[in-house]
């Protein structure tokens, strides 16, 4: 298996796309700590995970706060022996936020992405990176949406949001990586099966006087495949980028986007 003997982090276990990523690494054989706000849903999917016979922790975690990301970090690698995965699935509603023009958005709409998303992300990359250093090990994942890289009206702060996460992701692979600790971000068009992509398909078709299903086939038709990502194919990544098989990989934006976006 990718992930044998490996103890992951999974922040924000509870939502869909969490949850998912939890339940692969699981699978993959890793022990996975599931942290989040909410203990009813990370409880959910631990249960899923047990019941596959795989091992999974539960903690409330807030990791927009700096002292409990780093007491539950410290706790993992007391209870496991090691931190040697690490993924932040961290998001927040999109009401709000996307389908505004920046022209007609308020600062504070404007600056809600941008102070949550990279904080979190650098708080969670800074807990890992810290204990993968002294081990010499581990991989650390994090996750952005295709508009970092191209030019999408109505996004608001999320686009620059997503791309300062990618430029951290780059900046921490360069320091972490002569102490064995590699950086890998992936970055994933919109998945249709999530409830927040509704949301947001729902925000930007209301904007454009469209209806959902109008603007989710434009979004779908700008894939070369002609078809989104699925969550799964995200978490298969996500395993496999966390696993000794993509040792080479590290400082690297992984395209997920259906040829969304094109390198």
């Amino acid at each position: 298996m990718l992930l044998d003997n490996k103890n992951a982090i999974v922040y924000g276990a509870g939502g869909n796309i969490g949850g998912v990523v939890a339940q692969t690494f699981a699978a993959e054989g890793a022990r996975v700590f599931l942290a989040g706000r909410s203990s009813a849903a990370l409880e959910a999917v631990a249960e899923k995970i047990r019941a596959s016979g795989g091992v999974a922790d539960v903690a409330t975690v807030d990791v927009l706060d700096e002292d409990a990301v780093e007491a539950h970090a410290d706790a993992v690698v007391r209870e496991a022996g090691s931190l040697d995965v690490s993924f932040n699935a961290f998001s927040l509603p999109q009401t709000g936020i996307q389908g505004t023009r920046i022209a007609d958005m308020t600062a504070e709409g404007f600056d809600l992405p941008m102070t949550t998303y990279p904080k979190a992300n650098f708080l969670t990359t800074r807990a890992a990176a810290r204990r993968m250093t002294g081990q010499g090990s581990g991989v650390i994942v994090t996750i952005t949406a295709s508009p970092s890289r191209s030019a999408l009206a109505l996004m608001g702060g999320m686009a620059p949001a997503w791309a300062a996460i990618e430029s951290l992701s780059r900046g921490l692979a360069a320091e972490v990586g002569p102490q064995g600790v590699r950086v890998v971000c992936l970055n994933a068009a919109g998945m249709p099966e999530t409830p927040q992509l509704s949301e947001v398909y729902g925000l930007h078709a209301d904007a454009y006087g469209i209806s959902h299903e109008a603007f989710g086939a434009l979004m779908t038709d700008r894939t070369l495949r002609k078809q989104l990502p699925t969550v799964a194919e995200i978490a298969n990544v996500a395993a496999f980028v966390a696993s000794d098989r993509a040792g080479a990989m590290t400082g690297a934006i992984a395209n997920l986007t259906s040829g969304m976006v094109i390198d």
